[in-house]
């Protein structure tokens, strides 16, 4: 599909295929769709998921915005620090309390919206520092942005994650079948945990990049992150019925996404028709990658 797609645009645009857009446009703009992706991938492959991966992008930009003119560049690390709390906060209930993750993260959603609407009182937060800024935008090797080696960073880390330690191990246990895990003497509460521990970190980062790129932060900077970044993840494969796929796959799923999205603005497509069009992807990724061996009654 991603092959099609680059034909495709690159024969409707001539500005397509080139350096500039790229890996100014296409990379660049994909990082954060990456990390985002990334980051709602191990909940998802322990069958469970996390909706509210936009909204903790959200949270710790507008965390960095308000703490960068007292803090500098320590502002970043700490907005990754809330990111994790607050991805500890839904692994808790998620597993102490035994609501779904479904809707825990619904309602967490709405709660880290709101928090984020009376930190900026509703406006957008400004801040000026050129070290912060250079953290996303610079280029310490060149010709390869900041944002896309940042991108590159967490997809390595997360991939040895899941294939070179025993939570990686456990996350595809648990979508396979939770009981076995426990049988096997796992502290399975422990290891359904993580996932969202870990979704908060990524986030976090994403966050605080994205605040460092634009210099501000506002409630609206995570918005239209959640439908791209699901679309994403199961277009790369994994189902989500769990125990199937993995972070090595969604970076496939962040490409097509980019370059689909990036193809349909530069053949002017209408915005509004964009989002059918993604709609339509997601319902068709979901219908291919879905295990229907692990359903007996579909509601």
């Amino acid at each position: 599909m991603l092959l099609v797609l680059g034909v495709l645009f690159t024969a409707l645009s001539e500005n397509f295929f080139t350096y500039g857009n790229l890996i100014n446009n296409v990379a660049k703009n994909s990082a954060f769709l990456l990390l985002v992706a990334l980051a709602g991938t191990f909940p998802i492959l322990q069958q469970s998921i996390d909706l509210s991966v936009a909204q903790l992008v959200t949270l710790t930009g507008v965390v960095t915005a308000v703490l960068i003119p007292d803090f500098g560049v320590l502002a970043l690390p700490i907005a990754v620090v809330v990111g994790m709390m607050a991805g500890a906060f839904n692994g808790l209930v998620f597993t102490k309390l035994k609501v779904p993750s479904f809707l825990v993260t619904l309602g967490t959603l709405s709660i880290m919206g709101g928090l984020s609407l009376i930190v900026t009182d509703g406006s957008s937060i400004t801040f000026r520092n050129d070290m912060v800024r250079d953290i996303a935008t610079g280029e310490w090797i060149p010709f390869v942005p900041n944002l896309v080696l940042w991108g590159l960073v967490f997809y390595v880390f997360t991939v040895f994650l899941a294939w070179r330690t025993k939570f990686g191990r456990y996350c595809f246990a648990l979508g396979e079948n939770e009981r076995v895990v426990e049988l096997a003497g796992a502290k399975v509460d422990r290891y359904k945990i993580y996932p969202f521990v870990l979704s908060g970190l990524l986030c976090g980062v994403a966050g605080a990049l994205l605040a460092a790129r634009i210099s501000s932060g506002s409630a609206s900077m995570g918005e239209g992150m959640l439908l791209p970044s699901i679309a994403a993840i199961v277009m790369g494969g994994t189902a989500l019925t769990g125990g199937v796929g993995g972070p090595h796959r969604t970076i496939l799923g962040v490409l097509v996404i980019a370059v689909l999205q990036n193809g349909m603005n530069l053949t002017a497509v209408d915005p509004f028709v964009q989002e059918i069009i993604l709609g339509v992807v997601v319902v068709a990724a979901v219908a291919l990658s879905i295990d229907r061996r692990k359903i007996d009654v579909v509601k």
